[in-house]
């Protein structure tokens, strides 16, 4: 084992949160949900949507007898509602190809519609067991950190990081590690103010031992919200979900004064298929 198995994995087992998509009664339609919903999202914001998913679609065939829109709506404020479509395509593949189960198998998971490389790992992983690595952003913090010796990651995951992460896949609970350096990242390691006083391999940490060297890779992209089309679309997304049934056009041009940037970002929701336009000249979520 590497010398970084031990002390995370206990550091995991006195220290993990107590989330509804992980333990044993957790089912992998919920670790899917999950790791849908998890994408560039708190936990804390994800939390009520997911118990609310669940509640109403506690299996993929209930999901996917839905109309998309209606997971549109449910996924609430989460942001990058392409998601909810995607997760409703998944489920509607699962029903079609896989009798409504979620697949275990990897080569399954990834061929779903809306599935990549790191969801297909983490379904596999955390649902299943598998051994597979799951490189997230938590994850490549606290390996750049610990083995690189690099305060950040680069900005998309390269071949020596997936390298890294693979040689470091334990015999015994690779899914256990997985999620146990994914909490490391969220809860100690974190990217703003790491809190090395309480991380159980602060005395192994490469980055540590070289006095914590600043970043100096490309510059890394924030996450602006004011003013920009993301915003606009939330906007324009807000009004459709809390309307019953579809909307005239004035309801949306209330949502924002700016035409361009509001014309814009309905386009590249109509685009998205996460509007559509009836006969009527309404405006409506898919159906």
């Amino acid at each position: 084992m590497s010398e970084l198995h031990a002390p995370i994995l206990a550091w995991y087992d006195g220290h993990a949160r107590d989330l509804p998509w992980r333990g044993p009664g957790a089912t992998p339609w919920a670790v899917m949900v999950s790791e849908f919903m998890l994408q560039q999202t708190p936990v804390a914001r994800v939390l009520p949507v997911f118990e609310s998913w669940m509640t109403t679609w506690p299996t993929p065939a209930a999901l996917a007898a839905a109309p998309s829109g209606e997971a549109v709506r449910a996924w609430g404020r989460l942001g990058y509602p392409r998601r909810a479509l995607r997760l409703h395509a998944a489920a509607t593949a699962i029903v079609g190809r896989h009798d409504g189960e979620v697949p275990p198998a990897w080569d399954d998971l990834i061929a779903l519609p809306g599935v990549g490389e790191y969801t297909a790992s983490a379904v596999a992983s955390f649902a299943f067991g598998a051994a597979h690595a799951v490189l997230d952003t938590n994850v490549r913090r606290v390996l750049g950190r610990a083995v690189s010796g690099v305060e950040f990651p680069a900005p998309s995951v390269t071949k020596a990081e997936r390298v890294l992460a693979g040689s470091l896949v334990p015999d015994e609970q690779p899914a256990t590690w997985a999620v146990a350096v994914m909490e490391l990242g969220a809860l100690v390691c974190t990217a703003a103010r790491p809190r090395c006083e309480a991380c159980p391999i602060a005395d192994r940490c490469a980055w540590t031992l070289a006095g914590q060297p600043a970043y100096d890779g490309p510059p890394r992209r924030g996450q602006a919200w004011a003013g920009t089309d993301r915003q606009v679309r939330g906007r324009l997304m807000a009004v459709l979900r809390e309307a019953e049934g579809s909307v005239a056009r004035g309801r949306l041009d209330d949502a924002w004064t700016e035409p361009v940037q509001r014309d814009r970002a309905l386009q590249s929701l109509l685009d998205d298929g996460l509007v559509v336009l009836d006969p009527d000249d309404r405006y409506a979520l898919p159906t």
